[in-house]
C-alpha cells in the first residue's frame, strides 16, 4: 500500500520533525510505502506554502496514479483556500482514498461533493496522529487498518479509554491520563443513515460554497471540533442552524470536544448545542470518537451507519 502524504495548512513537517520522523516509522513498521508532497520540510511561516504551491502537492500527488491514499499530516486553519486550484477531474476519474480530519474538513467535503467515487475518510493525519507513542497509536492504526481494508460492511468497537491531554508531543514525557470512554444519547441509542460532516470550525470556511455538501433526510450530522471555548461553538452551532442543515438531517453524532473550555459556565458542548437547538428536535448520539481526542476511531464520510451508543459500536457500509 502507498500512501502519498501532503501538507494543505500548518506546515508540521518542518514545526515537529521528532515526530513527523516518528510517525514514518511507524507507517513503514506496518509495510506502508510513503510518498512524501513536495512541500514536505517546507515553511512559510504559518503554512506549508502559498495557496498555489499547496495545490500543487496535493495535484502532484492526485496525478500519481502508483498512489492509493493521499493523507494529511495534520489540520490547520487555511485548506479551504486551495479548493478552487484542486484537479477534482482528474481525482474522480483516478479515485483514491483521502483520510485526514480537522482542517481537511474543507477538502474531504470538497471530494465528496465533486469527486464522489472517492472513499473519504475522517480518519488519522500522518504527523498528529501516528506520530502518538504506544499504546495510543496503535489503536488507531488497528481501526483504520479495518475501515480501508474493508470489502463490505465492518463494525468497529469504541476505544476502551480516551485522553485529550496534551503530553508528548515531540518527546515522550510521561503516560497519558486515560478516562474510562463511554458515549451517550439524548433519545434513542441506536441512529442509522448516512453519515456526513467534519469540523465544525473548519465548517465555516465553506459553508454556502459550492464544496459544501448538501443534506438529506437520511444524513446523520458529524460534527466535532477543539479547543474551543463555549462561546465558540455557541456562534458555530448556530451558523449550522442559521445555514438550515439541522432541519435537513435526521440526528447528529458529536465528537468528543479535546480540551473544551467552558469559561466557567459549566456547560459541556452538548448542553449548548441542545441549546441553540431550542423546539428543534433532532436525536443526538455524543462523545464519539472520531475528533481530536485519541484513539481516534475511522469513519467513512457518505457510509451508511448504525451506531449504537450502548454497545459503543458503528458499523459501516456502503463506502
Amino acid at each position: 500500500m502507498k500512501i502519498g502524504f501532503f501538507s494543505s495548512s500548518t506546515p508540521i513537517t518542518k514545526i515537529s520533525p521528532k515526530r513527523f520522523i516518528r510517525a514514518k516509522q511507524f507507517l513503514e513498521t506496518k509495510g506502508i510505502e510513503l510518498v512524501a508532497g513536495k512541500l514536505t520540510g517546507q515553511s512559510d511561516f504559518y503554512r506549508a506554502g502559498s495557496i498555489k504551491e499547496r495545490a500543487d502537492e496535493i495535484n502532484q500527488l492526485i496525478h500519481d496514479n502508483s498512489i492509493d491514499i493521499l493523507m494529511a499530516t495534520i489540520g490547520g486553519s487555511n485548506t479551504n483556500a486551495i479548493l478552487e486550484y484542486l484537479d477534482f477531474d482528474y481525482l474522480q476519474a483516478h479515485p483514491k482514498i483521502i483520510v485526514g480530519y480537522s482542517d481537511i474538513t474543507a477538502f474531504l467535503l470538497a471530494v465528496k461533493t465533486k469527486a464522489p467515487a472517492c472513499r473519504v475518510l475522517y480518519g488519522p493525519a500522518l504527523v498528529a496522529s501516528f506520530g502518538e507513542f504506544s499504546p495510543i497509536v496503535d489503536v488507531t492504526w488497528e481501526d483504520f487498518e479495518q475501515v480501508i481494508l474493508a470489502t463490505s460492511t465492518v463494525t468497529v468497537a469504541a476505544p476502551e479509554e480516551w485522553t485529550d491531554e496534551q503530553v508528548n508531543w515531540e518527546n515522550f514525557e510521561h503516560d497519558k491520563q486515560m478516562f474510562q470512554n463511554k458515549w451517550h444519547y439524548t433519545d434513542t441509542p441506536i441512529l442509522t443513515g448516512r453519515i456526513i460532516g467534519g469540523n465544525l470550525n473548519t465548517m465555516s470556511g465553506i459553508i454556502g460554497s459550492k464544496y459544501f455538501p448538501e443534506f438529506t433526510k437520511d444524513d446523520l450530522l458529524l460534527i466535532e471540533d477543539a479547543e474551543k471555548d463555549a462561546s465558540i461553538i455557541e456562534k458555530n452551532f448556530a451558523m449550522i442552524k442559521n445555514a438550515g442543515v439541522f432541519d435537513q438531517v435526521k440526528g447528529i453524532i458529536l465528537g468528543k470536544h479535546a480540551l473544551f473550555d467552558d469559561l466557567g459556565t459549566g456547560r459541556r458542548p452538548i448542553d449548548i448545542l441542545l441549546e441553540v437547538l431550542g423546539d428543534k428536535k433532532l436525536p443526538i448520539i455524543y462523545d464519539y470518537d472520531s475528533s481530536h481526542t485519541v484513539p481516534m476511531l475511522t469513519t467513512p464520510l457518505g457510509a451508511q451507519v448504525r451506531i449504537d451508543a450502548e454497545k459503543m459500536q458503528i458499523s459501516f457500509s456502503e463506502f
